[in-house]
């Protein structure tokens, strides 16, 4: 009989061997984290010790072709909040990873930031938001206010006990010594959306939370403006808190950039641009709130000035801008002072795209010069159930083609947009697409439109659901010839048009930006002009539309606009019909008339006739390209 001693042996034996095996395995483990691990768990360990903050590196400043600051950067006292910080961290982790029944409630939110908002002018919830965004960098502290006043920032210091987990850091910011002039061009900056996050090129090592450009040249030549990052490393303990800064690599400065805007001028065109307006208003078309100005080197294509109203203080933007000054912004009512019109806003061109017409009714043997019309305000030539309107409703009498662009007489291009017509080619169109028209001209700034030269395909397409509205009909083309219809152009693309005139049918590419600076302020890169169309136009029949463009000046439709001005101007009055509002004022034109350098352009949304409200905006706007005086010009007329 066996003892209970030995009926145990069997048992014991197992759990020996049990105990054996688990130690093997143990062993065989620890073996394998210490020898053939053991470099990465030391990486791991490293990892969650020691973690990694970006420094961000100031933006390089933009200069105007003389040199002069118009976007700088200035040290500026910010508030953020340390996520380190107990409460704040508490507030952070319950938001970001609890669910809706776990997370902070009002009065936590209140209680722990109340006091700080109050003292930032800012509501509760605006701080909270900023500091809860979960794709921040955990260690990266949150900014809740820039440009605070000293005297806050003193309170802060003397009461921190109230207010957990604040900080005072001197950041960098965008400072806009001309104020909002230029702002259409400069553009402004703001924090990176997921969006643009997600567009970005991997290597730019962007980060929710870093400041972008997001308009102009900003946002154009963001890659040049914004530096490289810096980073900090820091020592952090097993509750992440930071103990010390292992090390840490400066942040590298942009690029310094220097623009082919001349800042007077500039200034004086938003000026005359704004005037207009009020000249509009006072003249009874109580609906002008908005247009826009060009300036274009005629030679090289570089953009002298580029107004646009209504316009908007960039300086909103820094720190972050509140939902209602957004709202302002972005409202239709505010006539969407965000939108840069001299790129974005297409219009008809109306009577100053009739230069247009009559080239290629002088290249197609339609027309020439000299050649007589009769116009008795009423045409009549598709049939009197089709009739259509000189805009002087007396009509010109006999008049030339010539006179025809002086005094702007609709009945001569009536009758050459009716014979482009009868020859079913679409040459109209197609010389108008020479110009440039109806393609984006690659200009360096975002948001550009491409305008459109309306023809038969384009009008099939688009009547795709109406049949009955597909057929491309005479009245069509005669239309066109006029710059109504459903031609559509930008700004840009009409300073570009009178800028090829005056360089013998050769259209520059518009561009803003002149030199990239390096490091010490020299230059390191240069934009080089190149030619963006070709006009196939003689340089007689050329010479035959600045004649008659000078006259327009001198005794046609802009003569009250430029009487008494001491350089020949070339350029056309335009007056664009808009279904539902009023006229539209356009002004184009290129000086001096023999020896050409510039080129403007000059339109306002429902601003009545273009040689009494655009005309003097752009006679005073060449008064500062050639040195001479800026005078007031009041000249209502009927013209066109």
């Amino acid at each position: 009989m066996t003892t209970f001693r030995e009926q145990l042996k069997p048992r014991f034996a197992a759990l020996g061997a049990v105990v054996l095996v688990a130690l093997g395995a143990l062993s065989v483990r620890l073996w394998t984290m210490q020898v053939l691990a053991g470099e990465s768990y030391a990486a791991l360990a490293r990892e969650n010790r020691i973690r990694e903050i970006s420094l961000d590196a100031p933006r390089g400043r933009i200069l105007d072709r003389n040199g002069k600051l118009l976007v700088t950067n200035r040290p500026s006292l910010a508030v953020a909040l340390d996520p380190a910080d107990e409460r704040i961290r508490s507030l952070i982790v319950r938001a970001q990873s609890a669910t809706k029944s776990d997370d902070p409630t009002r009065a936590e939110v209140r209680e722990t930031l109340g006091p700080l908002a109050s003292m930032l002018g800012m509501d509760v919830q605006q701080v909270f938001d900023k500091i809860v965004d979960a794709r921040v960098e955990a260690l990266r502290p949150r900014i809740i206010a820039v440009d605070v006043p000293v005297d806050v920032v003193a309170q802060l210091s003397e009461q921190s006990q109230r207010f957990p987990g604040v900080r005072v850091e001197q950041i960098a910011v965008r400072e806009y010594p001309f104020g909002s002039v230029g702002a259409h061009v400069l553009g402004y900056t703001g924090e990176i959306s997921e969006e643009q996050l997600k567009r970005s090129d991997p290597t730019a090592g962007y980060e929710l939370g870093d400041v972008v450009g997001k308009a102009g040249v900003e946002a154009q030549y963001e890659g040049v403006l914004q530096g490289d990052k810096g980073r900090r490393l820091i020592e952090v303990n097993a509750s992440g808190k930071p103990i010390r800064i292992v090390n840490e690599e400066a942040p590298v400065a942009g690029r310094d950039i220097r623009l082919t805007i001349d800042i007077e001028i500039q200034r004086v065109a938003e000026e005359q641009l704004a005037y207009a307006i009020s000249e509009a208003r006072r003249q009874g078309f109580k609906k002008a709130k908005a247009g826009a100005a060009v300036v274009l080197d005629v030679k090289t294509g570089e953009v002298l000035a580029m107004a646009s109203a209504p316009s908007y203080d960039p300086a909103v933007f820094l720190g972050g801008i509140s939902q209602a000054e957004w709202k302002a912004l972005t409202d239709k009512e505010s006539e969407y002072p965000l939108n840069n019109r001299a790129v974005m806003g297409a219009y008809p061109p109306a009577s100053t795209f009739k230069v247009v017409t009559g080239l290629a009714g002088l290249e197609a043997g339609i027309t020439y010069s000299g050649k007589r019309y009769t116009c008795p305000g009423k045409w009549t030539e598709m049939g009197e159930q089709w009739p259509k309107w000189c805009w002087k409703k007396t009509g010109h009498g006999a008049i030339s083609f010539d006179g025809g662009i002086e005094e702007s007489c609709d009945t001569v291009f009536y009758e050459i947009g009716y014979e482009f017509y009868k020859r079913k080619r679409e040459e109209l169109q197609s010389f108008a697409r020479s110009f440039g028209l109806g393609s984006k001209l690659g200009v360096d700034l975002p948001g550009e439109l491409k305008g459109r030269v309306p023809d038969a395909a384009w009008k099939k397409e688009y009547n795709r659901d109406y049949p009955e509205w597909q057929t491309w009909l005479p009245g069509d083309t005669v239309n066109l010839a006029i710059g109504q219809g459903d031609m559509l152009v930008t700004p840009l693309q009409m300073a570009a048009v009178y800028a090829g005139l005056a360089n013998g049918g050769t259209v520059m590419r518009p561009h803003v930006l002149k030199h990239v600076l390096d490091g010490t302020g020299a230059v390191a890169r240069s934009f080089q002009p190149e030619p963006v169309a070709r006009v196939p136009v003689s340089a007689e029949h050329l010479a035959v539309m600045r004649r008659a463009l000078l006259r327009v000046t001198q005794s046609g439709t802009a003569a009250a606009a430029f009487r008494g001005f001491g350089v020949p101007v070339a350029g056309k009055t335009g007056t664009a019909q808009v279904a539902g509002k009023d006229d539209f004022a356009w002004f184009c034109a290129f000086a001096p008339a023999d020896a050409p350098k510039y080129a403007v352009a000059v339109v306002v949304e429902q601003g009545g006739h273009g040689g009494s409200v655009a005309a003097p905006a752009a006679r005073n706007i060449i008064a500062k390209l050639l040195g001479q005086p800026i005078v007031e010009v009041h000249a209502r007329d009927e013209s066109r």
